[in-house]
């Protein structure tokens, strides 16, 4: 026991005993600094500056893209592009499934399983059932009243004596023409003068085909009407229709107003075309 308790007190001793580190001078031998150490200050002091080194080690690993240049680390852009791959992958497959499903349908029209004779039997049922109308006779008293309605000139729109046509056009805006139609000087269109925010109206069903901005002629409205009639807006303030709507007779289309380069004020600049070729709108509408 004793032996053990002497050994104890030396260990003690050892650990506990203070040394002095001095740096001198070496020409002059003055003493610059000095620090009293004992090896438990330094078993210490080591212990604990280790421990900051390795925590601060574990942090920068852990938090910040350092950690993309240790071996065995992924990087975050490549974490992305494997997330973004995986996303369009499910898309694929989904695509895929899709098609193969269209596929199985229409598989058996194109190997020829079901044969045209299928279809044209159901055809030839649904003939039969259909009444022959040829057969019927009219009295004499109809047949007079049919010849006299063929003998009529209905649905005419009779401007003057020499324009005539087979769809009642609405005005698109009234007021004062202050240019009208004239081919030779290459103004195929009559100009309106009305107020900016005046509504602008379809001249007839169609389909709008053009809505558009431009910059000599500004916000500009194109409409495909039957029997190949054309209508051209020009100059609007702001459109109200977009391309492929279809619209009515009468019905707002945009608003007058005064854009683009070419305007003069705030008017309405209105064309009319059939079969490629423009036509005098006053020959066909009264803006009055």
């Amino acid at each position: 026991m004793a032996k053990n308790k002497k050994k104890t007190q030396k260990l003690k001793q050892k650990l506990t005993d203070k040394y002095r580190l001095v740096v001198l001078n070496e020409n002059t031998f003055q003493e610059r600094f000095s620090l009293k150490l004992s090896r438990l200050n330094v078993f210490v002091f080591g212990s604990l500056f280790s421990i900051l080194i390795i925590t601060l080690t574990v942090f920068l690993i852990a938090f910040t893209s350092l950690k993309e240049y240790i071996p065995g680390y992924s990087s975050t852009e490549l974490k992305r592009k494997a997330t973004r791959l995986t996303y369009q992958t499910d898309s694929l497959k989904t695509k895929i499934a899709v098609l193969q499903e269209f596929t199985k349908a229409i598989r058996p029209v194109l190997t020829g399983d079901i044969k045209p004779d299928a279809i044209d039997s159901i055809r030839n049922e649904a003939s039969k059932t259909v009444v022959n109308y040829t057969k019927l006779s009219a009295s004499k008293l109809d047949s007079s009243f049919r010849e006299e309605v063929k003998s009529k000139d209905r649905y005419v729109l009779s401007a003057g004596t020499k324009n005539k046509a087979n769809i009642v056009f609405f005005a698109p805006i009234t007021g004062t023409i202050s240019q009208s139609f004239n081919a030779p000087n290459k103004h195929f269109a009559i100009d309106i003068v009305a107020k900016t925010g005046t509504p602008v109206k379809a001249i007839a069903d169609g389909t709008v085909i053009l809505s558009d901005w431009t910059a000599d002629t500004g916000y500009i409205i194109t409409i495909q009407h039957s029997n190949d009639y054309i209508s051209v807006y020009k100059h609007n303030g702001e459109l109200l229709k977009q391309q492929g709507d279809f619209v009515e007779s009468g019905e707002v289309i945009a608003s007058v107003g005064s854009t683009g380069e070419l305007t003069t004020g705030p008017h309405l600049h209105f064309e009319l075309w059939k079969n490629g070729y423009p036509i005098n709108p006053n020959n066909y509408i009264d803006f009055q």
